[in-house]
């Protein structure tokens, strides 16, 4: 991967995969913590994808903006309107915020659009340019709207799309599209473990490898 700026302070944008208790906004919905339940045998931060790949590259996190159940665009499940929960509603309030002015971030994961598979969240069309609000209710032109506002917000940054297995070809093929249009990076993953549709412990560590062959390659 060729890096806008070294890899150093990075920020997670993200579903149940990237959560853990007490490492995401307190507000946020978390799918793993220490507590045992059959669902998944995930019990340990360190155990996380991305706490292995930031012990493993001297990464430093300097906000985890997970949110289990979570849709990139605004329609989430039941065709509800997620626009308190979504990647993008999440995105805009931090910038609003000062969040990006305020913190030395260079370099954005974003790992989602599984849940807007899941909910069968409406495609819509590939949109490089010229979003409309409405645009932002569907999967494919909200992830363009994401990531050129990323681009914006962080011209010289690294933006990393990680793509997640066993979702839709439309959303697959917008996010690399999307990715390339911006000269941004993709991961697309492939064969990881998971039980109930989560990462198991071997899956995490597969993803954290994967990720990492990607940033070092």
């Amino acid at each position: 991967m060729k890096y806008n700026k070294p890899m150093k302070n990075i920020m997670i944008l993200g579903d149940s995969y990237s959560t853990f208790a007490g490492y995401v906004p307190a507000d946020h919905a978390v799918y793993y913590s220490t507590a045992e339940k059959a669902e998944t045998d995930v019990r340990r931060v360190e155990e996380t994808w991305w706490h292995q790949l930031c012990a493993e590259m001297n990464l430093n996190i300097v906000l985890n903006e997970s949110w289990s159940g979570t849709t990139l665009c605004h329609t989430g499940y039941d065709g509800d309107c997620s626009k308190t929960s979504s990647f993008i509603y999440r995105l805009e309030k931090l910038i609003a915020e000062g969040f990006f002015e305020k913190n030395d971030i260079d370099t954005v994961f974003v790992f989602g659009c599984t849940n807007d598979s899941w909910a069968n969240s409406p495609l819509g069309e590939i949109t490089l340019s010229d979003y409309q609000a409405e645009d932002l209710f569907s999967v494919c032109p909200a992830i363009g709207y994401l990531v050129s506002r990323l681009k914006e917000i962080l011209p010289d940054g690294n933006i990393v799309f990680i793509i997640n297995t066993n979702i839709k070809s439309e959303i697959k093929e917008a996010i690399k599209a999307v990715s390339d249009h911006n000269g941004t990076t993709y991961v697309e993953l492939s064969h990881i473990d998971k039980l109930c549709g989560q990462p198991t412990v071997k899956g995490m560590s597969e993803i954290a490898k994967q990720v990492k062959a990607v940033l070092v390659s």
